[in-house]
C-alpha cells in the first residue's frame, strides 16, 4: 500500500459534471476529468484490503458483489498513486479488454463493494480506471500489438457488442483469424446505438475498433447472418462460430390502443438519435423526435433514464417516467447489507436534468398504462394511467403489483418510449443455427459453459445470460474465448 493513511487524509472527489442546463445543449460527454495529481490522491484512498471485495465478482443474494472481471483494483490503484502508469495499464488490461468503455458506462459494482464505502465514501475506482486507460492511449501504451504467430484456425463471431468484441480480441491475441459479422452499419452493437453519446462518445468505440483492425480482426458490417448469409455458409467457412447477438426482443406493453402512432421501443428511439447524430448531425426528419411533445417513458432503469436525457436534448415539452415497482429506499435497508449491491434509489443524469428543466423529478412509482388514447387519425394524444398496489403472494413471498380500483387518471402524451427491458434472443438467428434455447429464449448451454448443443457453435453475452451489464458481457466473452481456444488447440493459454 503506497499511502497507508490515504483513506484518512483524502476525501473522495469525483470528476465534476457540467451543469444540467449547459450539458443538455449537446450530446457530448459531460464530465471534466480530474488532474493526474488529484487522481493520484484518489488512488491513495485505496486501503489495499486483505480481502478486497471490490474485485470479488461473486453473486450474493442474486446480485453481483464486486467486479465480474476480477479486475486487479488494489494493484493498479497503488501503481497509479506511485505514478507508474504504464504498469497500471498493463495490470488493468490483463483482465479488462475495454476499460475505455467500462470507465464510462459501468455502474461500478467495484465501488459498491469497496471497504471504504462501508462507513464512508468508496474509492473512486471508475475514474481511476478512466485516467489509466486515457493516459495509455495518449502515451502509446494502448497501441496495436499484432500477434507474433497465426494458428491457421478461423473463427466467426456473430455480433459486435461487448461480448462479441471481447471474444474477438482474445482469440485474435491467441493467433486465430477472427471475422466479426455485424448487421448494423457500424461496429459496437448496443455500445454504438443503445448507449447515448453523452455516456459514451462514439469516437471512443471507433478508436478501439481501429486498433483491433490493425491487430488483424476483420469486421464485416451490414451483414445480417441468417438473412444476408446463411448459417450453413458460415459453418462451412469457419472452424468455430460464436453467437453474440445480444438480447434484442424488447418487452412490450399490452394495453388498449397499443396500435396508436407515436409508441416506440426505447432501443429504436435511442438508435435513431445516435445514427442521425453520426450521419447527419441530427437533421430534422432523420430520427424519432421528442421536440415539443409530452413524452412518457415506461421503465425506470438505465435505458429509461437515457430516454429521459435524450428527450430533453431534443426539446421535449414535458417528460414523465413510469415505474411499476415501489420507490427504493434512499439508504441501504437492514436486509441489504454491504457488500451486497445496494438496492437504493439513485437519481441519474437524465432525472437530474428533468428536475432542473421542468422543476420536478420525472419519476412516478407504482404506476402503469391502462390505455393509449388516440385521435381519429390514429395519433397518440393521451394516456390513461392507473396506480398499483404491492400485494405479497402468501405462497411464493413475491410482490405482485395489482391495480387499485378507481385510481385511473389521464395525462397528455404524444410520444411513448417503452423501456421495459428485453425478453431474450431473436429467434431467426437461433433457428438458423439450430441451437437450443431455454425458457427465456436465451441460448442454452451447460451451466458455466459456452458450447451449444450444435457442434462447433458457442454463445456469449446477453444472448446467453439475458439482458445484463457491459462488464458481464466482457466477462462472458473472455470465458467463451477460452473455451473456444481450448476446443481448437486442445489446451488454452487464455
Amino acid at each position: 500500500m503506497g499511502k497507508p493513511t490515504g483513506f484518512l487524509e483524502y476525501e473522495r472527489e469525483d470528476a465534476p459534471a457540467y451543469a444540467p442546463k449547459e450539458r443538455i445543449k449537446n450530446f457530448n460527454e459531460f464530465h471534466e476529468p480530474l488532474s493526474l495529481e488529484k487522481q493520484q490522491k484518489q488512488a491513495a484512498r485505496c486501503m489495499e484490503c486483505g480481502v478486497p471485495f471490490c474485485q470479488n465478482g461473486q453473486m450474493l443474494c442474486g446480485m453481483a458483489s464486486g467486479c465480474p472481471l476480477n479486475n486487479l483494483i488494489p494493484e493498479w490503484n497503488d501503481l497509479l498513486f506511485h505514478g507508474n502508469l504504464q504498469q497500471a495499464y498493463n495490470r488493468l488490461h490483463k483482465t479488462n479488454n475495454f476499460p475505455e468503455f467500462t470507465s464510462r458506462v459501468c455502474p461500478a459494482l467495484c465501488e459498491k463493494a469497496c471497504t471504504c464505502g462501508l462507513y464512508g465514501d468508496a474509492v473512486s475506482v471508475r475514474s481511476n480506471e478512466h485516467l489509466i486507460i486515457e493516459n495509455a492511449y495518449e502515451k502509446g501504451y494502448a497501441d496495436a500489438k499484432e500477434p507474433s504467430m497465426r494458428t491457421g484456425k478461423k473463427v466467426a463471431v456473430i455480433g459486435s457488442g461487448p461480448a462479441g468484441l471481447a471474444v474477438a480480441d482474445q482469440l485474435n491475441k491467441r493467433g486465430h483469424s477472427v471475422t466479426v459479422f455485424e448487421r448494423d452499419d457500424r461496429v459496437g452493437g448496443l455500445l454504438m446505438y443503445g448507449i447515448p453519446n453523452m455516456k459514451l462518445e462514439k469516437q471512443i468505440i471507433e478508436r478501439k475498433i481501429d486498433i483491433m483492425r490493425q491487430e488483424g480482426v476483420v469486421f464485416e458490417t451490414g451483414v445480417n447472418v441468417g438473412k444476408d448469409i446463411t448459417a450453413e455458409q458460415i459453418q462451412k467457412d469457419f472452424d468455430k462460430v460464436v453467437l453474440a447477438c445480444g438480447s434484442r426482443n424488447a418487452r412490450d406493453i399490452k394495453a388498449t390502443g397499443r396500435d396508436a402512432k407515436g409508441i416506440y421501443f426505447a432501443v429504436d428511439f435511442l438508435t435513431s438519435t445516435t445514427k442521425s447524430l453520426l450521419d447527419t448531425g441530427l437533421k430534422e426528419g432523420t430520427y424519432i423526435s421528442a421536440k415539443g411533445k409530452d413524452v412518457v417513458v415506461i421503465g425506470g432503469g438505465d435505458t429509461g433514464n437515457d430516454c429521459v436525457g435524450t428527450s430533453i436534448r431534443h426539446g421535449a415539452k414535458s417528460v414523465l417516467q413510469l415505474e411499476m415497482m415501489p420507490k427504493a429506499p434512499d439508504k441501504r435497508s437492514a436486509n441489504n447489507p454491504w457488500p451486497e449491491w445496494p438496492r437504493v434509489c439513485k437519481t441519474d443524469y437524465g432525472q437530474e436534468e428533468a428536475i432542473e428543466v421542468f422543476g420536478n423529478d420525472p419519476r412516478v412509482y407504482q404506476t402503469t398504462v391502462k390505455e393509449f388514447v388516440k385521435d381519429q387519425e390514429g395519433n397518440l394524444t393521451k394516456l390513461v394511467l392507473v396506480k398499483l398496489d404491492a400485494v405479497k403472494d402468501e405462497k411464493t413471498g413475491r410482490l405482485n403489483m395489482v391495480e387499485i380500483p378507481g385510481s385511473e387518471y389521464e395525462v397528455d402524451c404524444q410520444l411513448v418510449l417503452i423501456a421495459a427491458g428485453f425478453l431474450g434472443s431473436e429467434d431467426y438467428v437461433t433457428k438458423a443455427f439450430g441451437v437450443e434455447t431455454d425458457g427465456r429464449t436465451n441460448v442454452a448451454t451447460e451451466t458455466g459453459r459456452y458450447a451449444t448443443n450444435v457442434e462447433h457453435i458457442f454463445t456469449a453475452g446477453d444472448m446467453h445470460r439475458g439482458q445484463s451489464l457491459v462488464v458481464w458481457a466482457i466477462r462472458e466473452g473472455r470465458d467463451c474465448a477460452r473455451e473456444v481456444d481450448e476446443s481448437l488447440m486442445g489446451y488454452t493459454s487464455l
